[in-house]
């Protein structure tokens, strides 16, 4: 059911939350969270159903593993902010950039369960079916974000992520992250998260997170 919320009832995640040292535990901490975005007034906000995790040190799959660019610049800041990316020219795709400064961590938001702006999520997608933000692409059609928006602070009231300050009442799901095989052994790491039988998720995952 998409429903509307006061977002003023989620308070940002302060920048200790983003600076933690393990990006696997900020992946999964990220569940269950709010992820707001207020473009030209326009107010969008979906609970993060689907997470993956990316160590900037010795993960394959990482964008910043071994090497450092302009594009991945923003990753080796300090963490608490977006790090948004065009794959195959065509999608956007956000990340939570973690851990302190020159770590290079990042955790990919892959689903949302809309929660506001259900109508402005539509005329952003031009599409009518249930599933409006299931998939990394998909999510930030839906919530308005795009590549300009790299390097916004998640502090800033442009972009942030809230929590409502309640206890966890969900399991978590663990798997493979989607579309590495590149990685080679990486690739197998079980990094992608996800609330355990939520509708919203991208890819269903069976596994209990140890």
């Amino acid at each position: 059911m998409v429903f509307e919320i006061n977002t003023s009832i989620y308070e940002k995640l302060p920048r200790s939350f983003y600076l933690r040292e393990d990006v696997v535990e900020v992946a999964k901490d990220l569940l269950g969270k709010v992820l707001i975005t207020n473009t030209d007034g326009d107010i969008t906000a979906g609970k993060i159903v689907e997470t993956e995790a990316y160590c900037g040190r010795g993960d394959k799959a990482c964008h910043a593993n071994g090497k450092r660019t302009p594009r991945t610049e923003v990753m080796y800041g300090q963490g608490g902010h977006a790090y948004v990316y065009l794959c195959y020219g065509i999608h956007h795709l956000v990340n939570v950039v973690t851990n302190k400064e020159d770590q290079a961590d990042a955790v990919l938001i892959r689903a949302l369960e809309p929660m506001t702006g259900e109508e402005i999520m539509r005329e952003r997608r031009k599409f009518t079916k249930a599933k409006l933000a299931s998939g990394p692409g998909t999510l930030s059609q839906a919530m308005g974000i795009s590549v300009k928006m790299t390097g916004t602070d998640l502090l800033s009231d442009q972009m942030w992520i809230g929590a409502d300050g309640k206890e966890r009442d969900f399991e978590i799901y663990a798997d493979t992250r989607i579309g590495v095989e590149y990685a080679e052994e990486d690739a197998l790491k079980p990094w992608r998260f996800v609330i355990a039988g939520n509708r919203f998720v991208s890819k269903p995952v069976k596994k209990k997170s140890g």
